[in-house]
């Protein structure tokens, strides 16, 4: 079967535009160890969407930015990671990774976010045996971290999952600019923000940052001598290179997003489909979208609708569904309650969203969701 619309179409930068920057690679003939090209992406990350506020640490995959950013934050006499189910494999994997335990929280029903009111509870139950708190930016939203600071300025750390959230801003303020913990993010080829497999990490505490990026580096000291556990998470220089050329046309790249996103809210409104038992995230913020996420209504199952749009040659998925506490590796991991985290993963369906899709594609998606 030939797929019409396929779920996503990743955009790399092209060719034509590392040529300059593969040329400087060449003449400096340094390929890694945070060379020039690293150097120059991570200055004007900082610069540009952080406000020249705190550090930032480039990280070969965002799973290995939640580990390292894990293993420098935790209390060492702790032993749960308190964080969503509704997010994706690698958050808890990460925790395990670090030697701790996942401990699952609810989700809230409006934004999908990890409930406050349930994760303050628990983190009074548990006390110190909380090593610490990663809260999940559901698909890129900028959620509101006031209360994650007061929780890491208390003493617990937390290291936030903002895997899809590079270029979120509110306020022009980018999404966890000036936080005290971690903010770790992706840049996978299917993110907005798309470099093949990379991440970074920022935080305002300079100093947490110059741990990671110790860390990152095998623990090296200053004489190359291994002080604290540590492991390779260093980027290339070429994917420096293509990080840089991406810097050069991401607000092209978030223009297009935004359209194709208003695209969808027009045919949801002209089909009522909204005014029909589906919901959609009340997100906030300027979200760099890396695909269109809807509930179907209650009563309805989101294999159903994923079957039914495949029929029509139209490829999408479900995003988180199964929720990871359902995953064979996490069952017997601890959570609490889940009945909103498995009532939304249950309906969840996420949609094709691409820089090259067009008003007719989008159209002709929503309306393979209408009942014939």
């Amino acid at each position: 079967m030939t797929i019409k619309i396929p779920f996503l179409k990743p955009n790399l930068v092209k060719q034509e535009t590392l040529i300059p920057y593969l040329s400087e690679i060449e003449s400096s003939r340094i390929y890694s160890n945070f060379g020039p090209l690293n150097t120059r992406f991570e200055q004007r990350v900082l610069d540009e969407y952080f406000d020249h506020l705190g550090a930032v640490t480039t990280v070969n995959n965002a799973t290995i930015g939640l580990i390292l950013a894990i293993s420098q934050s935790k209390r060492p006499k702790g032993k749960y990671v308190l964080m969503p189910s509704f997010t994706f494999a690698a958050t808890p994997l990460a925790a395990i990774w670090c030697g701790l335990e996942p401990f699952f929280v609810d989700i809230r029903a409006d934004n999908w976010c990890m409930d406050e009111k349930i994760l303050n509870e628990w983190l009074q139950i548990l006390g110190d045996q909380v090593a610490a708190v990663i809260p999940y930016a559901t698909f890129g939203t900028n959620m509101n971290l006031d209360f994650y600071q007061q929780i890491h300025e208390s003493g617990v750390p937390v290291v936030v999952d903002a895997a899809a959230s590079f270029g979120t801003t509110e306020n022009l303020n980018h999404f966890g600019k000036g936080f005290p913990g971690c903010v770790v993010f992706s840049f996978h080829a299917t993110k907005s923000f798309g470099v093949g497999e990379g991440g970074l990490i920022y935080s305002a505490n300079t100093e947490l940052i110059s741990k990671i990026r110790q860390a990152e580096n095998f623990g090296f000291s200053t004489r190359r001598e291994t002080t604290l556990p540590g492991l390779n998470g260093k980027v290339s220089e070429y994917t420096a290179a293509i990080a840089l050329s991406t810097l050069d046309v991401f607000d092209q790249k978030l223009k297009a997003r935004e359209q194709i996103y208003g695209w969808y809210l027009e045919q949801l409104e002209h089909t009522d489909l909204l005014g029909k038992g589906w919901t959609i995230q009340k997100a906030e913020g300027k979200i760099p979208h890396q695909f269109m996420s809807i509930c179907c209504p209650e009563g309805q199952q989101n294999s159903d609708i994923i079957h039914s749009l495949a029929s029509q040659n139209i490829e999408a998925r479900t995003y988180f569904s199964p929720p990871c506490h359902q995953h064979p590796l996490f069952t017997a991991h601890p959570h609490t309650p889940l009945p909103v985290t498995e009532k939304i993963s249950s309906r969840i369906v996420s949609l094709p969203l691409w820089e090259e899709m067009t008003n007719q594609d989008v159209r002709l998606v929503v309306e393979g969701m209408v009942p014939s």
